[in-house]
């Protein structure tokens, strides 16, 4: 059971990995410990270091006195890559662990290769509601709070669906000495870098659950719309959506890290796994696998054609965001009449945080330059596939089939 010295401090932690491979350090949500990660160190670990730990307060860690301040928690992950000789990272944080990840990209830049996001703010709530929940943990402990929180953490349909699982998490959120978990919500309560985040140059991927009342995608809208270049991914789960999504987590997780480290490897073979990936994250599985389904020897070239050299060499440049690859998209396939492929791009883009707002801005650009008849059908089109996507159906329409 290894632990580190970080500036008097113990601190519980697990590297795992093949040596010399980029580290991707996990920072813990409030009321978790490294254990959340589990879902995700199997997925890093062919080509990744994952480095988990316990913040203070939590988990194996010590648990010293609070309150806490975001700025001791950020620099205690610091002084543990320091006691590792680890100089940067990749930087995964979710919820708390977000915020962490925020002040290291604008107070030590040096130290991040890239920043992902998930399920996090600039700013949480209001000091009120995190002063009533402190005040219910130091008078009952975390058992107090526990299902309120899981309900938060976990949609009903998983809870339902996978109830080991759910005692799982809801243990490990009990475990948390209470000193621990109201000295973190404290720093939680006073966080607040939204002045700041703009000053965040890493490489950025925002991930939200779009079931999270904690931090819904709103939320992580407001961040892309203040760091420059984020992209935005939106997954079908609550809070702790490693957990509850973790495949498609997992894959976008992967693409974005590939992304960073330039991991187009000329050879097809890896390209193809890369574009996969990929595709899977931007259109979704039920339609990459229909898409599979319906191949025959007659095409299957053509679609290992688009999964390696359009979905692995091109979106997976790092020139470009998703989101900005989806804006361009959505833009040429409405002026050149390409609806079928379009239809299936506006589900895409969404999946890739574009807001019906954006939608409509490219198809008033497209009406200026490309003429109005082409932004008439853009419209009508993304008016469909919005209303399916709304009620539920869009993912399982089969009314349009482009190679896409």
């Amino acid at each position: 059971m290894p632990f580190a010295d970080a500036g008097g401090l113990r601190l519980h932690y697990q590297l795992s990995g093949p040596e010399g491979a980029p580290v991707v350090l996990l920072a813990n949500s409030l009321g978790a410990d490294l254990s959340m990660w589990d879902p995700q160190v199997p997925a890093l670990a062919q080509r990744y270091r994952a480095l988990r730990y316990d913040m203070r307060g939590h988990g194996r860690s010590d648990v010293p006195p609070g309150p806490y301040r975001l700025e001791e928690l950020a620099l205690d992950a610091v002084a543990l890559l320091d006691a590792l000789g680890i100089e940067r990272v990749h930087f995964c944080g979710l919820s708390l662990g977000g915020a962490v990840g925020q002040w290291l990209a604008i107070h030590r830049p040096e130290r991040v290769r890239s920043l992902v996001l998930c399920a996090t703010a600039c700013r949480f709530g209001t000091p009120a509601s995190w002063d009533e929940r402190i005040a219910a943990v130091r008078r009952g402990g975390v058992e107090a709070i526990a299902d309120a929180v899981l309900e938060r953490w976990l949609t009903a349909g998983y809870r339902a669906r996978l109830p080991a699982e759910a005692a799982r998490l809801r243990a490990m959120l009990c475990a948390t000495p209470a000193e621990g978990y109201a000295a973190a919500a404290a720093a939680v309560r006073d966080t607040d870098l939204c002045g700041d985040v703009h000053r965040i140059t890493a490489p950025t991927l925002l991930v939200a659950g779009s079931a999270d009342p904690a931090t819904p995608p709103a939320r992580l809208e407001e961040l892309r719309a203040r760091i420059p270049r984020a992209e935005l991914v939106v997954l079908e789960a609550a809070h702790i959506l490693n957990v509850e999504a973790a495949e498609a987590f997992n894959r976008a997780l992967l693409a974005f890290l590939d992304e960073q480290e330039g991991a187009g490897v000329e050879l097809p073979k890896d390209l193809y796994a890369r574009g996969l990936e990929i595709r899977r994250a931007v259109l979704g599985d039920a339609w990459v696998d229909r898409a599979f389904a319906r191949t025959t020897e007659f095409d299957r070239a053509f679609q290992e054609l688009l999964t390696t050299w359009c979905w692995g060499a091109v979106w997976g440049r790092p020139g470009l965001p998703r989101h900005t690859r989806s804006l361009l998209n959505l833009a040429m396939l409405a002026a050149l009449g390409r609806h079928e492929e379009l239809a299936l791009h506006v589900r895409a883009a969404r999946r890739n945080g574009v807001s019906e707002a954006e939608i409509a801005e490219v198809f008033l650009q497209v009406a200026v330059y490309a003429g109005v008849p082409a932004a008439n059908s853009a419209f009508r089109i993304a008016k469909e596939v919005l209303q399916e996507t709304a009620g539920g159906t869009a993912q399982g329409s089969d009314r349009l089939a482009p190679a896409d």
